[in-house]
């Protein structure tokens, strides 16, 4: 069974609270961590700040999300560990490939995240069409940019 992608690594992990900066005085105030954007989206009902750790193309983002709508749905908050990032070398093969055997993604399909790269998500749960999910985890896999398949390249090759 060849697979026509490959894992990277970690692109991100998403943290949901109430309050966004209660999570700031942790992961921002305490590990002091840079906050390098904001991403707000009604639709998907989150109001985040970006934020990073490391460098390069090694950088791993921690966004730090609240609701816009704590009523609305999705319920950004209700888990605290929301989702992991992953990236992908190649986004549309991985997910060709993946629903060929019986991965369940999310609704939305491949379409710009937060961070400007291609995203889709594997769904936490599999169904009777799509029997596998991520048992309960949201899984974010996210093309990577040139340079991050590069620099993991020359990392693999050590």
């Amino acid at each position: 069974m060849q697979r026509p992608f490959k894992v990277l690594g970690v692109q991100q992990i998403a943290i949901g609270g109430p309050s966004k900066e209660k999570l700031k005085t942790l992961w921002v105030d305490m590990l002091g961590l840079d906050v390098t954007g904001n991403f707000v989206s009604e639709r998907e009902n989150v109001d985040e700040d970006i934020c990073a750790m490391g460098a390069g193309a090694f950088k791993v983002e921690v966004d730090l999300m609240q609701p816009v709508d704590p009523d609305k749905k999705p319920a950004v908050h209700t888990t605290p560990l929301n989702h992991v990032g992953i990236w992908i070398d190649d986004l549309p093969a991985a997910v060709e490939w993946l629903s060929g055997q019986g991965v369940r993604f999310a609704p939305g399909g491949i379409r710009k995240g937060a961070a400007g790269y291609d995203i889709t998500f594997l769904h936490p749960k599999g169904n009777e069409e799509f029997p596998i999910g991520g048992e309960g985890v949201l899984i974010e896999l996210v093309q990577a940019p040139p340079e991050v398949v590069d620099a993991f390249s020359k990392l693999a090759d050590q």
